[in-house]
């Protein structure tokens, strides 16, 4: 111990002292919180409870009993519906103006910037316009449609059950597309021209250069930003707060909304910490995966 503090007063251990700190703080913020949810999950717990830690310990019971409640499985199959829609629509909008933006032009740059607004605004302003956007009677959107001939009446997007979640997906889209943008247009930037040059020569045109050349390139950058994806989606709830708020009757309602109102509206915090739980392991398992596919990419 004493061979520790000299070396960090005389200089030596500075290294040391600069990564302590900061796993020191990531321990107190968020591992004890973690710790805390987790164990939580395994008691009964409710708001008489909640700040005593001589609590009944039940065991799996919490899991059991969120299983077999009726809404669990609808809420967990828009969860899947959110998250696949979500990172598929960021990705291939985003893939795409990749490509659009990797051509030079004049003022790409500058428009590229544009991009980015949606990203670096806050998820309630986000929410905050889509609502304006989807609004049934003076929504943009319903008058592009009815102008185009797509519809013929309103779409109340928000309030009917058959669009509910479909619009904080199309918010969620628009929201990280640009993010995708620039993590393609990085890796994509990475890539040797003298490849396509070759085959060029060789007669390939640009369909089959794009499968062979630009996708396998692509996949460590692909896995990242799909793993990415994954985190981030799971962990979006201001949309879901300022848009819908779960309805009508769950139809929009997703795992991370859920475990909130089951703690600070319904009070039951045992269930909402089970839920939590649940979304933690899927979230370590994309954050496996991404830490895999930068270290690829590192290697490569």
């Amino acid at each position: 111990m004493k061979r520790i503090l000299s070396s960090i007063t005389d200089g030596r251990g500075f290294d040391v002292g600069l990564v302590s700190l900061p796993l020191a703080f990531l321990f107190v913020l968020s591992g004890l919180p973690l710790v805390y949810n987790v164990v939580m999950s395994f008691q009964e717990v409710d708001m008489f409870s909640l700040g005593s830690f001589s609590r009944p310990f039940v065991g799996f019971k919490n899991y059991i009993d969120l299983f077999a409640q009726p809404e669990t499985w609808p809420i967990l199959l828009n969860t899947a519906i959110f998250v696949t829609a979500s990172i598929a629509g960021q990705f291939l909008i985003g893939f795409g103006l990749a490509l659009f933006f990797w051509v030079s032009f004049p003022g790409a740059s500058w428009l590229r910037g544009l991009f980015l607004v949606s990203w670096v605004m806050p998820g309630l302003v986000v929410g905050a316009i889509w609502n304006w956007i989807l609004s049934g009677d003076f929504g943009v959107l319903n008058f592009l449609l009815r102008e185009t001939g797509v519809i013929s009446g309103n779409i109340f997007w928000r309030s009917d059950p058959s669009y509910s979640l479909w619009a904080v997906i199309i918010a969620n889209i628009w929201l990280g597309t640009s993010f995708n943008m620039i993590l393609l247009s990085v890796g994509l930037s990475g890539i040797p021209q003298d490849l396509y040059e070759a085959a060029e020569l060789d007669g390939a045109n640009a369909f089959h250069r794009f499968w062979t050349i630009t996708l396998p390139m692509m996949r460590s950058t692909i896995g990242a930003i799909v793993a990415l994806g994954l985190i981030f989606t799971l962990q979006q709830f201001d949309l879901f707060a300022a848009i819908t708020s779960g309805g009508p009757n769950n139809t929009s309602n997703v795992t991370q909304y859920w475990a909130w109102d089951l703690s600070f509206r319904q009070y039951d915090f045992a269930k909402g910490a089970t839920i939590s739980v649940i979304m933690i392991i899927f979230v370590m398992f994309a954050s496996v995966v991404y830490v895999r596919s930068t270290r690829h990419e590192v290697r490569g």
